[in-house]
């Protein structure tokens, strides 16, 4: 049977989603640890990459390779580039964009990426099930909206660089794995969404924001990651 695989990065991000699994079993490949479970009726396979592009896409690949996979869902906290964002807020990946990747000096737009594009598009199906989710659950006390995930090895601190990345990508929130796990994904055919949660905001002092509200963040994408899997769990 076809699985969901999640990937996080941080152990607090794995353990929110880690809470809402049964029927957990443990899977050792090379130095990853694969939790093999059920939310709601859907089988899923979770793993902990690390922080970063190499980490995660090498994580992703593993998964691909040793696992029947349906989807791919890329789960974690971000920080906001757009202004009309606030802590603990929801943005549901619409399209993926690696802010970081330059081969300009060769014609190319910035992030665009050889055989890959200018961004990964989200898959369109999942997202339309996720914002049919938002929709039929309970209200919030917080935004959930679709939106762009900017990725790059680089914690964004500064105000300046945050500035330039929601200009030239009308991005609105930042990490650090997403555009890797998304890029793996779409070069083995495999449908990707990704769910992030604010936890900063860059401003020069936004690593101890990011420390005070990692678990909200986490907490709020594992719940929403729930609500689809435990609706739409039992479809094909």
């Amino acid at each position: 049977m076809k699985k969901v695989g999640i990937v996080v990065a941080m152990d607090e991000e794995f353990e929110a989603v880690e809470k809402k699994m049964k029927n957990i079993q443990t899977k050792q490949i090379y130095n990853l640890i694969f939790t093999i479970g059920k939310i709601g009726k859907k089988e899923c396979i979770l793993v902990k990459s690390g922080v970063g592009k190499v980490h995660s896409a090498r994580t992703t690949q593993v998964m691909v390779d040793k696992f029947d996979l349906e989807y791919i869902v890329n789960v974690g906290s971000a920080g906001s580039v757009n202004d009309m964002l606030q802590i603990g807020d929801v943005i549901i990946g619409k399209e993926v964009v690696q802010h970081d990747f330059d081969i300009t000096a060769f014609g190319h737009s910035k992030g665009y990426i050889t055989g890959v594009g200018n961004s990964i598009k989200c898959d369109k199906k999942l997202v339309e099930k996720i914002k049919e989710t938002v929709e039929n659950g309970p209200e919030r006390q917080y935004q959930i909206k679709l939106g762009v995930v900017a990725t790059g090895d680089i914690f964004c601190e500064d105000i300046a660089m945050k500035n330039k990345i929601r200009a030239k990508f009308d991005a609105d929130v930042v990490d650090m794995e997403c555009g890797a796990i998304a890029q793996v994904a779409y070069l083995n055919g495999i449908p990707f969404i990704v769910i992030r949660s604010v936890s900063d905001t860059p401003d020069g002092k936004n690593a101890n924001t990011f420390d005070q509200n990692l678990k909200l963040a986490s907490k709020r994408c594992a719940n929403l990651l729930e609500d689809f899997l435990g609706v739409f769990g039992d479809r094909p």
